[in-house]
């Protein structure tokens, strides 16, 4: 990927001549698309045009019908009785500059360790023009950002970073992993760097008088109107965007600078969103890296958080290394939703451990849990296809090679929960263990790994040297 410098310097640049996107074009976001791959400054002038009424409605189909209303108390069926009038009205208000954006409403959800994450519920015409200007933007960004972003991106996903972060320890000198923590990193995000990152590329000035109305909208909580004079609200569509804008300057293009003209030894690096793993092979850059991490973050109103932030020794090479000092064995660090660990297949070879985190294997039994208490009396066969949804989708994510104990212990664990709840319809009928053992292998399915090795698709995925995290293989 080109380098370009901070946002300061560039905001001041001219607009390349030529570049009105979609201009007597007929696939207006391909030429988008094109024109910002070919040219990395090239600023954008007439963007808004694109989010018509076909793209708003498009945006509204793609909405969750269930979602929670915002503040304004609109649901997905009452917006959709006279959707063709209501996209109408939204567009002519969007283009003549007469729309509003409304306050967030919070709500909390419950984190790991008893603390609550805020979340920033919109409108539903907020996420409307927000969903169908985050497809426009991203024809622009996605050719803007590098290849170890993988949070939030079209075609990318939390295992695709897995399958990086996996295929970059076992194939690359990888000796010491930072686990690094951006404090409030949502809350934290300064709207003068925002501003001016966004116009890097984003020279309508429609554009970015909307993306202002979104972040300075505030939050309703408990009745109260606060205002918003930093961050964005997390849960929002257009936020996720806008955090991956923010830290591909803050952080990627730096990183990925650091790895070409610092680093002595390997170096991968694997983002999702703002969680983000940096290997090493030398002890001596990754202390360096993470002190002038330190340092570049304060400079853009964000810090690590102390507590979560770890250097530790892992890799191929890091058991024997440990043992050779008399120390333990690795340590282990956490990354989307899987504990990584330092192991041996059954050669004795290295082998990289993707096991379940405990803490959201309990979070999801305790759902399952509450839901079944809602659902006691239901028929027993209405019960086990509802579980059998549960479990596999709880497959779906965590069915990893080398993590089929954890798959287990889930189903045990969630056949337990169900057999007390059946347990407790009546105080007459009892379900037997031999009965439950039936109805779990009829409604619960047995664990089956679901993903291939991480080396092997992420290859296909990746079949050309990316700045990311692995050498290609000798066939290509």
């Amino acid at each position: 990927m080109e380098e370009r410098g901070l946002a300061k310097g560039n905001t001041a640049s001219k607009t390349h001549a030529g570049h009105r996107a979609g201009r007597d074009v007929s696939s207006a976001l391909e030429r988008v698309r094109e024109a910002a791959r070919k040219d990395k400054e090239a600023r954008f002038t007439a963007l808004l045009h694109h989010v018509d009424v076909d793209r708003l409605r498009a945006a509204y189909q793609g909405l969750n019908p269930r979602a929670a209303a915002g503040v304004d108390g609109v649901t997905w069926g009452a917006y959709g009785q006279d959707l063709e009038a209501n996209l109408q009205d939204l567009h002519g208000r969007l283009h003549r500059g007469a729309y509003r954006a409304k306050p967030s409403r919070r709500v909390y959800i419950p984190k790991a360790a008893g603390r609550q994450r805020p979340l920033g519920i919109a409108a539903l015409e907020d996420k409307i023009v927000q969903r169908a200007l985050v497809e426009v933007l991203s024809a622009i960004y996605e050719a803007e950002f590098l290849g170890f972003s993988y949070g939030y991106r079209a075609g990318r996903n939390q295992h695709d970073g897995l399958d990086a972060l996996a295929s970059g320890i076992t194939t690359k000198r990888v000796n010491w992993v930072l686990d690094a923590d951006i404090r409030d990193f949502f809350g934290s995000l300064d709207h003068d760097w925002l501003r001016k990152f966004v116009e890097h590329r984003i020279a309508d000035k429609r554009v970015q008088r909307l993306i202002q109305k979104w972040i300075k909208a505030g939050v309703i909580e408990d009745g109260t109107w606060a205002e918003s004079e930093e961050g964005t609200p997390q849960g929002a569509t257009i936020s996720t965007l806008l955090a991956n804008v923010y830290l591909h300057y803050v952080l990627d293009q730096w990183a990925e600078r650091w790895r070409r003209k610092q680093a002595q030894g390997d170096m991968i690096i694997v983002r999702y969103a703002d969680d983000f793993i940096v290997g090493f092979e030398h002890q001596a850059d990754a202390e360096r890296f993470l002190a002038e991490l330190g340092e570049r973050l304060v400079q853009f109103n964000l810090e690590l958080e102390a507590e979560k932030t770890r250097l530790i020794e892992f890799g191929r090479f890091a058991a024997r290394n440990r043992n050779q000092r008399g120390l333990g064995r690795p340590e282990t660090f956490d990354f989307l939703g899987f504990v990584h660990a330092c192991g041996k297949n059954r050669k004795g070879q290295f082998m990289l451990k993707r096991i379940t985190i405990s803490k959201r294997m309990r979070g999801k039994l305790q759902e399952a849990k509450r839901d079944l208490e809602q659902r006691r009396h239901q028929p027993i066969p209405e019960q086990g296809k509802r579980l059998k949804s549960v479990v596999q989708g709880h497959y779906a994510y965590y069915g990893v090679p080398g993590n089929l104990d954890a798959l287990d212990a889930f189903r045990q664990e969630l056949a337990r929960i169900w057999h007390r709840a059946l347990q407790r319809r009546s105080q007459k009928a009892r379900v037997t263990w031999e009965r439950m053992r039936r109805l779990a292998d009829t409604w619960l399915p047995h664990p089956r790994i679901q993903h291939p090795f991480p080396d092997a698709r992420f290859r296909r995925h990746h079949p050309r040297q990316e700045p990311s995290a692995v050498v290609p293989h000798a066939g290509i």
